[in-house]
């Protein structure tokens, strides 16, 4: 007779089939969370929120070249010529110089910042576009007029499926195409800020998201850089102000609020 404590072939083959049921379960499990960890600290390419640098580097990268200085001295008569009206490619030398309607530039950013917990890691989700148009209208030191605008559609983050659910459940663009802040109460910078200065002043305004419109106050900064102005700030956006459901799916939680932040420069309108 075989021993009792001898194992048949047949009683071992359920074990060892569960054994591998479990070593795989582990294994998915490994593989996931090592998948999240890797988007989450080496894929997710969600840049820093926008700051003082930024702006400066906007400006910069949109300063038009300018045409070399030339002797307008007569050679002949030895009589100095006649300096060139300030116009296009030069840079405003007085407050008054700054008077006048601009437009928003390609080198302008406006979009969202939100945190994410995916599956317990933290993570940034952040989508941006340049495709903004509007008018900032300045008499003097004040800003009269600041009317925004950005197409929902045209904000993208460093994922497809986020941009898919941005464009889609979350702010509804086929309905509500269109992001906007006006401007309600001049902005009195008290001084056009020149070369490296910067001014931070309160804007009051109206910000429209999802086709609800809130008046909010955030205080933005201001530099002129070579014929260019620009504008940043950041405001505070609670998601239910807006009629905005918790953006939360599937493994991918997020807090009830988020930021809109912005650079936006300004040349001047044709």
């Amino acid at each position: 007779m075989p021993d009792d404590e001898t194992t048949s072939p047949d009683q071992k083959s359920p074990r060892r089939f569960l054994k591998w049921i479990l070593i795989g379960a582990v294994g998915i499990v490994v593989l996931v969370f090592g998948a999240i960890l890797l988007y989450a600290f080496v894929l997710n390419d969600s840049p820093d929120e926008l700051d003082a640098g930024d702006l400066a580097d906007a400006l910069v990268a949109t300063t038009p070249e300018t045409t070399p200085s030339v002797d307008t001295t007569s050679e002949v008569t030895g009589e100095a010529g006649t300096a060139p009206a300030n116009g296009a490619g030069t840079a405003p030398e007085t407050a008054t110089d700054f008077d006048g309607d601009w437009v928003p530039t390609e080198a302008s950013e406006f979009g969202y910042r939100v945190e994410e917990v995916l599956a317990g890691v933290n993570t940034t989700a952040v989508g941006r576009s340049n495709q903004i148009t509007g008018l900032l209208t300045i008499e003097g030191t004040t800003a009269t007029t600041v009317d925004v605008e950005v197409q929902i559609d045209s904000i993208e983050s460093d994922s497809s499926l986020r941009d898919n659910q941005f464009t889609g459940r979350i702010m509804n663009a086929a309905e509500f195409p269109t992001a906007t802040f006006v401007l309600t109460e001049p902005i009195d910078f008290g001084a056009i800020p020149v070369g490296d200065e910067t001014v931070t002043v309160p804007a009051t305004g109206e910000l429209t998201l999802r086709g609800v419109t809130n008046t909010v106050t955030v205080d933005v900064t201001a530099q002129t850089t070579d014929g260019r102005i620009g504008v940043l700030g950041s405001i505070p956006v609670v998601f239910a102000d807006y009629g905005i459901d918790n953006p939360s799916f599937g493994q991918v939680r997020t807090e009830d609020e988020g930021l809109v932040e912005f650079v936006l420069v300004f040349e001047r309108a044709a």
